[in-house]
């Protein structure tokens, strides 16, 4: 979405998403016309009411007329109730389908939109910003259609009765447009702000409370209040804006309401004096008047709504637009042979001086283990995620079985790959769901349980209540970290991908459950191209390579024991873990 893009381009832009909903849309709209006409016929009716039962006194009329007032409202009330709920269908089906699209374009976005914006403000855009773009596309279009309506069927019955008295007062109608574009630029603009405080108060509520551990031992309660304290501050402020604008707005319209009855009074007396008006017409014009002047005022106040949602779509337009990751490749791959080559590699992160890696070169053989060792901030991590290409490099290649993998089709390259982390991500499911993930889910029951045991996660599935079809609750939250780590290798191992990535997999671990992971991985390693990102330096001590980097570059590379000889850094850090062991 341009930055220059005018509210008009955008709001026409959201109407597309109305498009799946055109037929109910429709029968939404003959509700409206109904209404309207129905309405407006009310107040007209007003003349014949006056002048024939009070004025003429006729009796045969005076029976009828009120049976047409029920028979508009029923008929008003039927049209009302087609209206809202085609209208509100139409509305949450657009803020589903904008949900959705969403979410899919963030999972196709690159790794690096990750670092730029916070899970909450994506939660954001999700949630609220949906509602909101719904609501301007759907909901003000309701009211806007049907005042508009109810303003130009009720300006119809005013003209049929006096066309002279309807001129006189339309002179209201221009400085009653400014206003109202006026307030719709005043709503678009705080608005916009509103939606990025609205972010920034989820995300420091989020950190809060995620670390709400961290906050207590710190003793920060009063520091993550006064935080959240000012951004919800500044929050209120631009509502109190908001309100301010709607309710000054609003007391215009009214004034201008006020300002079109005195004309109108004046003209119909002019008007009635020369007997072109009846007491009937003058009730007609009158109620039309009066009428017209809250549909007028929810006008302006929709404002409000369609301004928030177009600053809403923007942020989701925002999202929409931006590049996905590049996927241009075309050769086909079903299985790799796992050998994997990086070629003088340098990677930036968006925004930084310093490269993430400077020419990082090294061949990791099908069957064998490649430490990647350092420092905290040496790179590692960002090694490692350049295979699977969740970010690509700045410079250099990567090869896998000797062509650059940008020449994969994405989803053919990441199925030669088994990540096991040491944040293990598990999804609000069932054991079984967790382990046959995504596109392992047609695994077979055999299959599952093999993993299961090689990943000797078998002895504390078999005593939850369910076994297998467990649920674990959010996140795995029902699980320790050791069982976590367990059912993430179970997964591996089901994969069966000739690439195996473990990402400090034992780091967080107590020693009973680290020793079961170990064993667990001793089992899904061989027969893999395997890269391991090691914290304790005594898991890697068979590793075939070792590679340690040092403020991204690879300063020694060799076995375990040809590093030590050499005394360098890695020697150095060996040193010091077998004094903290001691």
């Amino acid at each position: 979405m341009t930055a220059t893009a005018s509210p008009w381009q955008t709001y026409r832009r959201l109407l597309e998403f109305s498009r799946p909903y055109r037929g109910l849309l429709w029968i939404a709209a003959l509700g409206m016309l109904i209404e309207a006409a129905a309405g407006a016929g009310f107040t007209k009716i007003m003349e014949p009411i006056i002048n024939q039962t009070f004025i003429a006194k006729n009796s045969a009329l005076a029976i009828w007329l009120p049976a047409a007032i029920v028979a508009l409202f029923v008929l008003r009330g039927l049209a009302g109730y087609l209206t809202d709920y085609y209208m509100a269908k139409s509305g949450r089906g657009v803020a589903r389908d904008l949900r959705v699209k969403v979410l899919g374009k963030y999972l196709r976005l690159p790794g690096s939109r990750f670092d730029t914006e916070p899970v909450p403000s994506m939660l954001v855009r999700l949630g609220s910003d949906s509602d909101q773009v719904a609501q301007a596309a759907v909901d003000a279009l309701k009211v806007m259609v049907q005042q508009s309506l109810q303003a130009l069927a009720l300006l119809g019955v005013m003209i049929w009765t006096s066309w002279q008295v309807t001129i006189a007062v339309a002179v209201m109608a221009p400085p009653l447009a400014w206003v109202m574009d006026k307030v719709g630029r005043r709503y678009r603009r705080i608005s916009h702000k509103i939606q990025e405080s609205g972010a920034q108060l989820l995300l420091a509520a989020d950190q809060a409370l995620s670390n709400h551990q961290e906050v207590k031992v710190y003793g920060a309660q009063p520091t993550e209040l006064t935080r959240y304290g000012a951004i919800a501050d500044d929050y209120l402020r631009l509502s109190l804006k908001v309100e301010s604008t709607r309710s000054i707005a609003s007391a215009m319209v009214q004034l201008m309401g006020s300002i079109g009855l005195a004309l109108l009074l004046l003209v119909a007396s002019h008007e009635a004096f020369a007997g072109r008006l009846s007491a009937g017409g003058f009730v007609a014009l009158m109620m039309s008047m009066m009428a017209m002047i809250p549909a007028l005022r929810q006008l302006t106040n929709v404002q409000n709504m369609l301004q928030r949602g177009l600053a809403s779509a923007e942020r989701l337009f925002d999202v929409l637009d931006a590049a996905d990751e590049l996927d241009e490749g075309t050769r086909e791959l079903a299985r790799s042979q796992g050998l994997v080559e990086f070629r003088e590699v340098t990677a930036r992160y968006p925004g930084q001086d310093r490269p993430a890696l400077s020419d990082i070169s090294f061949v990791a053989r099908p069957g064998t283990v490649t430490a990647i060792v350092g420092r905290s901030g040496s790179g590692k991590s960002t090694l490692i995620k350049l295979i699977p290409r969740f970010y690509d490099p700045e410079a250099g290649q990567i090869l896998l079985d000797g062509h650059p993998v940008q020449d994969y089709r994405l989803a053919d390259l990441r199925r030669q790959i088994a990540l096991v982390g040491q944040q293990v991500m598990l999804f609000d499911g069932t054991v079984a769901a967790n382990v046959a993930y995504g596109e392992l889910q047609d695994s077979d029951a055999e299959a599952l349980q093999r993993a299961v045991g090689g990943a000797n996660a078998s002895e504390f599935i078999e005593r939850l209540p369910e076994g297998v079809n467990t649920p674990i609750g959010a996140k795995g939250g029902k699980l320790s970290g050791g069982q976590r780590q367990r059912l993430a290798i179970a997964r591996a191992m089901l994969k069966d991908a000739p690439i195996l990535i473990l990402d400090e997999a034992t780091a967080a671990l107590d020693t009973e459950s680290e020793r079961l992971v170990q064993d667990a991985l001793e089992r899904l390693m061989p027969d893999r191209t395997t890269l391991v990102i090691a914290h304790r330096l005594s898991t890697i001590e068979h590793a075939d390579q070792v590679l340690v980097l040092d403020q991204g570059r690879i300063v020694e590379r060799g076995s375990h024991s040809e590093l030590l000889a050499q005394g360098g850094l890695y020697a150095h850090l060996h040193r010091m873990q077998f004094r903290e062991a001691e």
